[in-house]
């Protein structure tokens, strides 16, 4: 396998390495999101310490082979199991109770998959990066960072430091994922804090997988812009785009059929020139290649299909009687 240039995670890196998981690639448009089999997760995880060894890893591993055709990130119960992550992972995972165990850690480097490196409970920004300077002292540069946050005996409830995100980033230039389970709310946080994907539980209960997905979806093309470099890649941005502008479309004619409820004059009668100029002039700033014009032309197809949709849902307008 062809490994990304070996570098030093204490230092800055001129470019960020592509980490792919499989064909998931953290980074790009479409940040992956990591969950257990069944839950419609790009990348499905599965953590054989949970077995406490009573299951040979390579049998569990070929059953999800079977099961699943996302890419699998695996945890090992211990470094027995690594021959078997070798023939049949896509990636594996350190987690943070075996962060500083470096002999781990460099048995994993030398296998040569992704490996992502889970921040321990109340570990150090160094004490993290120097668990990553093991992979890539074993010759393997594709390392990507978890942040998981840490939890109190007498709160469980997950507490997340997102500025870690964006900070170490910009000093390691390695992909960060940030851990949301029990609390999928959060996902949109992380993923504007910068995280380059989410991951939860293998347990997370759908319904959290279906919210990080929809976070990872809707507000990635909105906080990071990427220039593709390929046909399929800019076709992936794209839909990412059109994903996003779809979710405000239809929350812009939730409240313009609000506002019909105030206005005086109801649905196409009611249209004011003089604000809707004002709306162009305002989102021309944004979009200064489309120009007022086109904007213009955008609009007037927006706000028309808006008062469409008004009318269907609004009740009629009781009758004006004139003497």
């Amino acid at each position: 396998m062809t490994t990304a240039p070996v570098q030093t995670a204490g230092t800055p890196a001129t470019a960020a390495p592509t980490v792919a998981i499989g064909g998931q690639v953290l980074g790009s448009s479409r940040l992956p999101v990591v969950a257990g089999p069944g839950t419609g997760a790009d990348v499905v995880r599965l953590d054989l310490r949970q077995l406490h060894g009573r299951h040979d890893a390579e049998t569990v591993l070929r059953e999800a082979r079977d099961e699943v055709a996302a890419p699998l990130l695996v945890e090992p119960f211990s470094a027995a199991d690594l021959p078997a992550l070798e023939r049949d992972a896509d990636a594996i995972m350190v987690g943070a109770a075996w962060m500083q165990d470096f002999r781990l850690l460099s048995a994993v480097g030398r296998i040569g998959l992704p490996v992502v490196v889970q921040r321990g409970q109340h570990a150090t920004i160094a004490e993290w990066v120097s668990s990553a300077d093991y992979v890539l002292a074993a010759g393997n540069g594709q390392v990507v960072l978890c942040e998981s946050g840490s939890r109190t005996h007498l709160d469980r409830r997950r507490t997340l430091d997102l500025a870690l995100v964006r900070e170490v980033r910009e000093r390691t230039g390695m992909p960060v994922v940030v851990e949301v389970t029990g609390s999928p709310w959060l996902a949109g946080a992380a993923v504007a804090a910068g995280a380059d994907g989410l991951l939860l539980d293998e347990s997370a209960p759908a319904p959290d997988v279906a919210a990080a997905l929809e976070a990872a979806t809707t507000l990635a093309p909105l906080v990071r812009q990427v220039g593709p470099a390929s046909l399929p890649g800019c076709r992936e941005a794209i839909d990412r785009v059109d994903a996003t502008l779809a979710s405000l479309l239809e929350y812009r004619a939730a409240l313009a059929t609000e506002v019909q409820r105030h206005k005086p004059v109801r649905g196409h009668a009611g249209r004011d020139p003089a604000r809707e100029a004002q709306i162009v002039h305002a989102m021309a700033h944004r979009a200064p290649s489309l120009g007022k014009e086109r904007l213009a032309v955008v609009m007037d197809a927006v706000i028309s299909i808006g008062l469409d949709v008004a009318e269907e849902q609004l009740p009629p307008e009781p009758p004006v009687w004139r003497l």
